[in-house]
């Protein structure tokens, strides 16, 4: 079977794969990065949302805004139809081309992962959680839960994703939504000196058991040192449910995926939005 830009949909179909077989597989971003994309570039090994990276060709933030722009959809259709993102869809030039073509890392910043939908769906619902809050978004992808913290009101908000093109495309996801860019930074902040954030947001984060184990030392670190407030969104992946973290966590909504949703995501049909409570 040729691949088409199943560079984003095959990535999706390994994700959840995995979760249905409920496979705790500590190669899974090796598989996914060199799996899905069949590239001939050197990948690095990161513990991060984007798990590898490779040299693009376009250099420029003009450039790079402007590739963005043109080829990925403004999208609606998904739990929080009031942010609009441009994402990728199969009327995308990418999703049918030759992945060597694709010029960046693996674009997970075009993709609006399931429990981050469910996360802003929350923030959004319950304005209060993020109001008047200082808010960090940790692998903030397309930027839209450090969007909809900003629209409920928070009074800081930080994005962080180790992928550059993703803070480009959250810079032109707040343009496009008319909320004023926030900083978005690439820096690792994963095991760094917590700061006195008010709230830490995490989708989608827990796809792998090596990150999820050094996330739960740090979230835990965070709470101590400040008495930070964590919210996790997730579909219900393996590495997520079989984690020790599971054990601490208070379910606080779920939200039932739009069918589009479900059918780019291979039959997942909810996500839930998890508070983190660690023993003292």
């Amino acid at each position: 079977m040729g691949r088409s830009f199943s560079t984003v949909k095959h990535v999706l179909k390994l994700t959840l794969q995995c979760t249905r077989c409920l496979i705790r597989c500590k190669t899974y971003l090796a598989c996914v990065s060199h799996s899905a994309f069949g590239k001939t570039v050197k990948f690095k090994r990161i513990l991060s949302p984007i798990g590898y990276r490779c040299e693009s060709t376009l250099s420029s933030e003009d450039k790079i805004k402007k590739f963005i722009i043109e080829n990925t959809e403004v999208v609606g259709d998904h739990t929080t139809p009031e942010i609009r993102l441009r994402l990728f869809t199969p009327n995308c030039r990418f999703w049918y081309a030759r992945p060597e073509l694709w010029p960046f890392s693996d674009p997970y910043w075009a993709i609006y992962w399931p429990g981050g939908q469910a996360l802003a769906r929350y923030l959004l619902d319950n304005p209060g959680v993020t109001k008047d809050k200082k808010v960090l978004d940790l692998g903030s992808g397309c930027g839209a839960s450090s969007i909809a913290a900003r629209l409920s009101g928070a009074s800081q908000v930080l994005a962080n994703d180790i992928d550059p093109v993703a803070t480009i495309a959250t810079t032109l996801n707040c343009e496009l939504n008319g909320v004023k860019p926030f900083p978005v930074v690439s820096k690792n902040l994963i095991g760094t000196k917590p700061e006195n954030w008010d709230l830490i947001l995490l989708g989608d984060m827990f796809y792998e058991e090596q990150l999820a184990d050094i996330l739960h030392s740090w979230l835990r670190e965070c709470i101590r040192t400040h008495r930070t407030q964590v919210l996790i969104g997730d579909p219900g992946r393996a590495q997520f449910e079989g984690h020790t973290i599971r054990k601490r966590l208070q379910k606080l909504a779920e939200y039932q995926l739009p069918d589009s949703v479900r059918e780019q995501n291979y039959g997942l049909t909810a996500s839930t939005v998890w508070r983190y409570e660690p023993l003292a």
